[in-house]
Parts: structure tokens; sequence; C-alpha cells
């Protein structure tokens, strides 16, 4: 069971004495106020929002909206425009640099599995169904492409304590997708086509079609419903041949590396439909179900580039995820407040071929180079979620406030038998002698399920404490069926020093249970040493570097103290913010360094929680309308520290990201209908780990990424209300990187950055 921990020192030093001394201040303004009646009044009167309202006033939330998406349009996956939020990044499930060019969304360097993904507030996490490996690497492109880009209303980003609301999964922050809702006055849709031309051949091409229509069906009802098909071809085979790196192991020598393809191709399709009644106009009542399949198209990238028969999978789909969902919502708008309600349920199946468990063909396709000859297996996860809270407005003490209280149940159900299928029988209690002396021995008739449950109730007050103070108090308790009990205090302060200036500081703890397959007792991993800690000096026989890795229900949640202080200047048509970030992460479940026994010529270890890590940095944004028709967006981060702090890895990264990241996009509006935008990313050069993940041994590979930048430019034209094109060139100026291997093999050059491409957007519609 989690304990709850004191607060890191930098929080207790700095955040709750800054809150604690702007409280004090309002009191004592206020009180001055009430005696002399001198109080100074903001120029502003702001009607006070539930906690959840004021979380997203937060300086580390933004939003992107539909207008951003339609003029920076996302090739296949919405993390294309994610990426260019201030304190996210793309990057690998861990620093392995495995499964490379399968980047997902990574929030203040956390790591992609501490990212929550919502759709419409609601829970997406269909990757779990994907088999966790050795290094914390999936494979799998992650839960943001569940949406397609043109039926995006907007999407909020929310960061450290903010996102802490939102429970176990949310330590590094929440993306949440808001989708169109359905037209209530008059039917109408839409029809667009978008395309995607590299300059490189060798590069895939995308095409994306997509349709929606919605309307009233009636007085009170009225219905949605969208399609998308989306096609990308995969980058050729011999786009990275040039590039791979030599792998050497000591003992066998060199050999010139395995191809490594580029990027993966994807065939997405999406159908959605939604019925929402409105029988008065406090009640809403949506129902809504909808199915998706996602199904890759190989490009030759294996877990650990190890070798596969590529001819033979190249351009075939080797894994297709189908995610069917369904949900009825209700809001309600009273007198007295506002409530929220919604049961939803969906099924993810994971169909995919047969991947090794063991030896150096961890996470091969065929476990070697057999590839089409391994069958098909399939992995399913069911979620089962009910959600509701009350937003309930009264007057305390003589300020306002605004109450909510919630309650949240999960069941998550997941059947594996492809990545279940081994398992250790009983008897390996502790390590033995060498001779090869066992322990028990490995069954193929391994139990293939697993679950948790989740119940969690929550209580927050937004308080406006004087016209300057709003502080925001909360507080959640959640209890999981496998890890007990966890409690999550917060505390948020926005202090409005004049009407153009406000201080806004906040510290939570956030926390994440540990993943099925890493909890699981019955899910087996075994390596022929890469990934065994300790390589060579406790094992016998021919495999010298083998061992077993087991899950470990006996694990504590890992738990993040997130911390953030910063100001926002808003003088008027310009404004300015600045955010300085701490999170101090615990308990980090990493691959085990305690031997527990041996089979045979293995080592046997277990999934652990293995220390403290650091995280922290600066983001910031600028905004300046240099006219009325030119607008200049600007957002910086700067990673200071992501590194654990702790155990045999200390000052290794959690994940490769940039040192900083610089996102600068100016636009034109040269028009009522014709408009320019020029983009401008510059990333910080990014650094290798020292150590080879998940063993003892030196990375001899310390190849780092220099800072390089990405320019784009576009151009749209309305040519009437009811058809409009958008066209332009990414990578304008080429700029390209290529994945070498893994972390072992090519340090930080583990994924592809794709080079120049032509793109064209057009939308008809109703």
């Amino acid at each position: 069971m989690a304990k709850i921990r004191p607060l890191a020192p930098a929080a207790r030093a700095f955040i709750p004495c800054l809150l604690g001394a702007a409280i004090s201040t309002a009191w004592a303004q206020a009180s001055s106020a009430n005696d002399t009646g001198s109080a100074k009044q903001l120029d502003e009167v702001v009607v006070l929002g539930s906690a959840e309202d004021q979380g997203k006033q937060s300086l580390g939330v933004s939003v992107i909206t539909n207008e951003d998406i339609e003029r920076t349009p996302p090739v296949n996956d919405l993390s294309d425009i994610l990426r260019r939020q201030p304190g996210v990044n793309l990057t690998g499930n861990g620093a392995s640099g495995q499964r490379g060019n399968n980047r997902q969304i990574d929030i203040r360097g956390m790591g992609p599995e501490n990212t929550l993904i919502l759709v419409d507030g609601k829970p997406v996490s269909s990757r779990n169904a994907v088999r966790y490996g050795w290094r914390g690497d999936r494979d799998t492109r992650g839960d943001t492409n569940w949406v397609p880009a043109e039926m995006v209303e907007r999407i909020e980003v929310l960061r450290g304590p903010a996102a802490a609301r939102y429970g176990s999964g949310a330590m590094g922050g929440v993306v949440n997708i808001i989708t169109k809702a359905p037209a209530k006055d008059k039917l109408s849709g839409s029809l667009t086509y978008y395309a995607d031309r590299p300059q490189d051949g060798k590069e895939g091409d995308t095409d994306r079609i997509n349709f929606n229509l919605s309307g009233p069906l009636g007085e009170t009802l009225s219905a949605r419903i969208y399609g998308n098909y989306n096609k990308a071809e995969p980058d050729a085979l011999s786009l990275n041949k040039p590039y791979i790196a030599e792998q050497c192991w000591e003992g066998w020598g060199c050999s010139p590396g395995v191809t490594t393809g580029g990027r993966e191709g994807v065939v997405n399709k999406d159908f959605n439909g939604l019925l929402s009644w409105r029988p008065d106009a406090r009640n809403i009542l949506d129902l809504e179900a909808s199915f998706s399949r996602q199904g890759n198209r190989y490009a030759g990238d294996t877990l650990a580039n190890e070798p596969v028969n590529l001819n033979a999978v190249y351009n075939t789909e080797t894994n297709i995820m189908y995610r069917q969902a369904f949900s009825v919502s209700h809001r309600g708008r009273y007198d007295w407040g506002s409530t929220q309600a919604s049961l939803s349920h969906d099924v993810t199946r994971n169909r995919r071929l047969r991947e090794g468990l063991g030896g150096g063909y961890e996470g091969v396709i065929g476990g070697g180079d057999d590839a089409l000859s391994a069958p098909f297996d399939t992995s399913r996860l069911k979620n089962t979620r009910l959600h509701a809270q009350v937003d309930m407005p009264f007057p305390v003490a003589g300020f306002d406030q605004v109450l909510t209280a919630g309650l949240e149940v999960n069941r998550e159900h997941l059947d594996d038998p492809g990545g279940m299928r081994d398992s250790i029988t009983p008897g390996y209690s502790g390590p033995t002698g060498g001779g090869g002396t066992s322990d028990g021995t490995v069954s193929g008739m391994s139990p293939t399920t697993s679950r948790q449950n989740s119940q969690a109730l929550f209580v927050e007050s937004n308080m406006a404490v004087t016209e300057q103070l709003i502080v925001t108090p909360g507080l959640r308790f959640d209890h999981n069926s496998a890890f007990g009990n966890n409690w999550s205090p917060s505390l948020n302060a926005e202090y409005a020093l004049t009407s153009t200036f406000t201080i806004k500081a906040g510290v939570a703890r956030a926390y994440k249970a540990p993943n099925l397959y890493q909890s699981t007792e019955n899910y087996l991993l075994a390596s022929g040493g890469r990934g065994c800690f300790g390589a060579g000096t406790a094992a016998v026989g021919p495999w010298t570097d083998a061992c077993f890795l087991l899950g470990n229900p006996d694990l504590e949640p890992e738990t993040s103290i997130n911390q953030e202080i910063g100001f926002a200047y808003a003088p008027g048509t310009w404004r300015v913010s600045a955010t300085y970030f701490r999170n101090d992460y615990k308990n980090k479940v990493d691959a085990g360094h305690t031997l527990r026994g041996r089979i045979g010529d293995y080592n046997i270890y277990r999934w652990e929680n293995m220390g403290k890590a650091l995280v922290h940095g600066i983001e910031g944004n600028l905004f300046i309308p240099i006219s009325r028709s030119l607008q200049w967006n600007n957002n910086l981060t700067y990673m200071i520290d992501a590194e654990r702090r702790e155990g045999p890895f200390k000052g290794e990264p959690l994940s490769i990201t940039p040192e900083f990241t610089l996102n600068s996009t100016l636009d034109w509006f040269a028009s009522d209908k014709l408009s320019f935008q020029a983009t401008a990313t510059v990333f910080g050069k990014q650094k290798p780990p020292t150590m080879e993940t998940g063993t003892s041994a030196p990375n001899t590979n310390l190849q780092e990424i220099k800072s390089y930048s990405l320019f784009g430019l576009s151009t749209g034209y309305e040519i009437n209300k009811n058809f409009k094109l958008r066209a332009g060139v990414s990578n304008v100026f080429d700029k390209r990187l290529y994945r070498k291997g893994d972390a072992v093999t090519a340090g930080a050059q583990t994924y592809n950055e794709r080079g120049r491409a032509f793109y064209l957007s057009a939308t008809a519609s109703f």
C-alpha cells in the first residue's frame, strides 16, 4: 500500500510558503479594505467557475483550437501538432530507443506512460493492450489517433498540478481531445481530403479522407456521425540502410547490423455516431458508439534491432488494433449548480503476429527468420468506467466558493494469450549456487488474464478569497484492488497583483498504479543477456548473460510531487508568461536488480520500485500581435534535469528529450479569405543514456543528436463559404535524421525525422 510521503524539499521551501504568503497578504488587504473602504477594485468582474474550470486557467495548460489544426494539419496523428505545445515532446516509452519510430506524447520529460489521453473527458487506454517489454517499451503509437483531426473542436493539454486531479496515469500530464458537437439548428456536413507527399520517394505518402454529418432530428433531438479513412505508406527498407550502426558484442566481434526501416505505415478506419437529447433547457443526454481500426504497414523496425525476414513482412499488416466504445452521458445545469455523469465501456482487440518472448529475439516477429510462419495472437482489453460529479456554488465566510464532489469507478480486464503464454512454476524463493541448479520450471500453460478494479472519491473547492486571490484546494482518494489506497492532495492559487499581472502557483501529489503486465506474476519475459542486470556475474552455461523477468504483485504505485510557479502578464494586445516546474518522481517501476533465484542457466528477477527521479525545467509563452492582420506566437521549454537520482542508473534520463524546444508561429491574415503561416521549431541537443538500459554495462555508443531546426510554410484560401483549401510545405530546408538502431548501438539517434514534404487539404461543406 502506498503511503503519503512528505513534500520534496523544494516544495516545502518555496511553493507552500508563497501560497501562504499570498493568502496572508490577501486577507490583510481584505481586512484593510473593510476598515478604510479604500480597496482597489479590479477592472473586470470574473464569475467564479468550478475547480476544473479554474485548473484550465493554470500556467501549465494550453489549448489547441480547431482553427490551429486547420492551419497546421497533422500528417497522420494528432501528436504531430501536439508536439508544438510547451512542455510536450515526442519520444519512445523509455530511454532504450527501441521501437524508436513509434514516438508518443511525452509531457515534461515524464515519459509517454505518464501521459493520460482523454476523448471528451473519458480515458482512452488502448495502448495497455500492447505487451510491455523488458525496457518499458511497447510496440504502439499511443492513443492520440482515435479521432480524425478534422473532427476535433479543440485539444486541452494539462501539465503539472492541473493534471493530478485526473488520477492514475496523469503524473506527466493530460491530453483531452474534444470532438465537435452536433449541430442544433440545421443540417450541416463536410467532406475533407488531405494528401501529403514527401520529396524523397523512399518516404511514405499519406492520404486521408473523412466526412461528418450533423443536425437536428426534431425539436429536442440531434445527431452526429463521422467516418474516416487514412492510409500512410511505410518508408522504404533502403531508407536507413546507409546509416545503420555497427553492432558489436564482447567476445563475438562486430557485424554490420540489420536493416532498420524508417516509419511504418498505417491504415486507419473510424466511424462514430452520437445522439443528443435535450428534453429541456437544463438537461442533455448523449448516447455515443464508435468503432476504429488501426493497422500498421511494417517497415522493418524491431525491438532490439534484431534480425527478421524483412522481405517477407515488409508493407504487410503485422498488427491491427480494433477499438469499440460505447457511452451514455448526462449534463445538467440547475439553479443550485451543475452535474456531470457518464458510463462508458470500451473493448480493444490487439491482433498481431506472435513476437518472441525470450532469448535474443524478445519482441521480434516470429522470434526470428520465420516471420510469416508465426501465428496471430489477439489480446483483449476491456474497460468499464463510471464518472459522476456535482459542482455547487455557495458563499462561505464572506467569500464566493464553488464546491466540487465526485466519484469514479473503473474495471480493467486484460486477456493476452500471446504475451502471457509462459510462466514459472513455484519454487524460486531464493538464489541458489552455480552449476545450473533449478529452482523451478518454465511452463507453457500460463493463465493469460489479469485485472484491476479501482474506485475514487474527490472533493475540490474553488474559492475567491478576495477579489485578487483565488485558492483551489483539493483531495482525491483512490482505492486499487491490487495496490490499496492512495491520497492525492493538491493546492493551487492565483493572485492578481494588478489587473494585468498575475502570479500562479500549485502543488499536487500524483500517482500511477503499475500496469497489468508489471503486476501480474504469470507474465514472464526472458533475455539472452540484453536487459539482464549484472550480465555475466552469476549465470553459468552457454547463455552466460541469460535471465528471466517476472511480474510482481507486491509493487507500490509510482508517485510524483508536481509543483509549478510562475506569472502571466497581459497588458492588452500582447501577453507573456513563464513557469518553473518541478516533479519529484518516486517508486519508478523498472526491471529489478535483486536476484530472486535460478532456473537452469537463467537468473530470475522481478519488476521492482527503483527509487527517485527528478524532472524540472522552465516553460515560457510570448504572443505579440504585430498588427491587426499579423500575429506572432512563441513558446519555449527548457529542461534543466530529467534524470534518475538513485540506484545503479543514477544520472540516466527517464526518456530522450531535447535540452530545449522553441516553437514559433507567424500568422498573416491577408484578407477574410486568404491567410499565410510560417512555423519554426528549434530542438536542443539530445543526449543518450551512458548505461545500457536494464543492465549494468556502459553504453559505448554515445552519439548525441545536435541541435536542429524544422521550418514550415502554408497558405489557406476560402473560395466561398462552402469550399476552402490549404496547401503547404513542411521541413522547408529538408533537415533529416535517420534511425541508426537502439540506444545501445546508436546512442540518441534512434528515430527518423522525415525530410521535406508537400501537402494539400480541401474541405467542402454545407
